[in-house]
């Protein structure tokens, strides 16, 4: 394909697409990148410039663009079969891959609710959580508590529980409104945010009394606690310690409210461990995973519970208990194989540890901009890090929204070969976990080039 041609599919896009989370005015001077193929973590455009995946396609990529063994499970599963309804049938590869992750998340969740994408996951929980308390003989427990820069997804059901304004703040009259308690992100850029020199374990248990007195009163009004574990991605990469989750799980316990955490953007190693209410020991009445569970590859995502609650669904259909949700291609068997694959490959090594290791090495090599006078934060949590840009640094007196700081780094990036698409003026690293050392020192190298010059006026 000619660089004609790639500019040709620019304006053919531009002319039908309306493309996500953009603001469309924004492309008659910000070019759209065409992309043609991927290779690893590397993306190529029509003339083969070529572009590290620094963001591993919005969190979705965990071993590489097209990995041998993902492409190979899938041509062979396109010869046998390519779609059944899952309502009166089933099929092997989704048989198998429930068995799987039943062995492999955490506890006791062994039943498995298959949707389209993370979105679609978060409805089912929340349905699934208010149905329990119908069936159960409590249908008063119709509310859900939320975190100060949850976002859970663009459903109406999941732009509910988020609390990010951002997403949120158009469509407030139309959805329903969660109790919003302030999270413990342990971030300092945040109003009101982690005082200098208390200890992140410290933070967060000071902030989960907030959390405490929330249940205490709305208990018995309340469905389920849903949060996000340990980062708080689409915020900012919003972090905090696990002592929050241990304590949320054990309080959830006490007053009989379900804990629905949504891993669909921390799960499969990118916290450091598996999933990551492991660092807390937590077992959830919930778990939805999607965007790594294909490593990347085709949309799905599920929903996890356990058997008691599975249980107050099974009965007569009379007798109206039934959990009546479907999407069209609930558990299609091509996407499962997808992830069969991936869950293969994420048994051939330690791959927590080799995580943690690069996570590490990243933020290592990004350390000298812990003094650059326009970096309020740097953190780390397995192989996500995030810097978070301010007019002042030392201060933590953020930029306006509106000077997009970030934007200039990302700009920078492409200049370079990078994806670094950041979020508001925080710029991020979440790249796919086939990211060689060599590789982590040189986007530490590009972003440290783009933040100078980003903030040099």
């Amino acid at each position: 394909m000619s660089k004609d041609s790639a500019a040709a599919l620019v304006e053919r896009s531009l002319a039908h697409v309306w493309h996500p989370c953009t603001q469309m005015k924004d492309h008659e001077w910000l070019p759209l990148v065409p992309i043609t193929r991927g290779e690893g973590a590397w993306l190529y455009g029509p003339d083969d410039k070529r572009y590290f995946d620094a963001v591993s396609a919005w969190w979705t990529n965990l071993f590489g663009h097209r990995h041998p063994h993902i492409v190979s499970r899938l041509k062979e599963q396109l010869d046998t079969l390519d779609h059944v309804m899952l309502a009166g049938f089933t099929h092997p590869p989704v048989v198998e891959l429930s068995e799987r992750l039943a062995r492999i998340t955490p506890g006791d969740l062994s039943r498995c609710m298959y949707t389209d994408n993370g979105s679609s996951a978060v409805e089912v929980a929340l349905k699934m959580s208010h149905h329990y308390w119908v069936n159960s003989g409590k249908p008063e427990k119709t509310r859900f508590i939320a975190l100060s820069g949850s976002y859970h997804g663009e459903t109406l059901g999941a732009l509910a529980v988020s609390s990010t304004g951002l997403y949120r703040d158009a469509y407030k009259q139309l959805l329903l409104e969660p109790i919003v308690v302030r999270g413990p992100d342990c971030g300092i850029l945040e109003p009101g945010g982690r005082p200098p020199g208390r200890s992140w374990e410290d933070h967060a248990r000071a902030r989960f009394k907030e959390m405490e007195r929330a249940l205490e009163q709305y208990a018995d009004t309340t469905a389920a606690v849903i949060v996000e574990p340990l980062i708080q991605c689409a915020s900012g990469m919003r972090m905090w310690p696990p002592i929050y989750l241990k304590l949320l799980s054990e309080a959830c316990k006490r007053h009989g409210v379900h804990l629905i955490a949504d891993e669909i953007a921390v799960g499969f190693c990118r916290t450091g461990k598996l999933f990551a209410c492991e660092w807390a020991d937590v077992t959830p009445d919930f778990m939805c995973l999607s965007k790594g569970l294909t490593g990347g590859t085709l949309p799905l995502a599920v929903c996890l519970t356990n058997e008691h609650i599975y249980q107050a669904f099974y009965d007569d259909y009379a007798s109206g208990k039934a959990f009546l949700h479907s999407h069209s291609y609930t558990g299609n068997p091509i996407t499962c194989t997808a992830a069969l694959a991936t869950l293969d490959i994420l048994e051939q090594r330690d791959w927590p540890a080799h995580v943690r290791n690069l996570g590490q090495r990243l933020y290592g090599a990004l350390s000298e901009l812990s003094r650059h006078p326009h970096v309020a934060d740097i953190r780390q949590q397995g192989l996500v890090v995030a810097v978070d840009l301010a007019q002042d640094g030392p201060a933590a007196k953020p930029y306006a929204a509106g000077e997009r700081r970030g934007l200039r780094v990302y700009q920078h990036g492409l200049t370079r070969g990078a994806l670094l698409r950041p979020l508001g003026n925080t710029v991020y690293f979440m790249p796919p976990y086939v990211t060689t050392p060599e590789e982590i020192d040189w986007l530490a190298e590009v972003a440290i080039e783009g933040i100078h010059s980003a903030t040099a006026d």
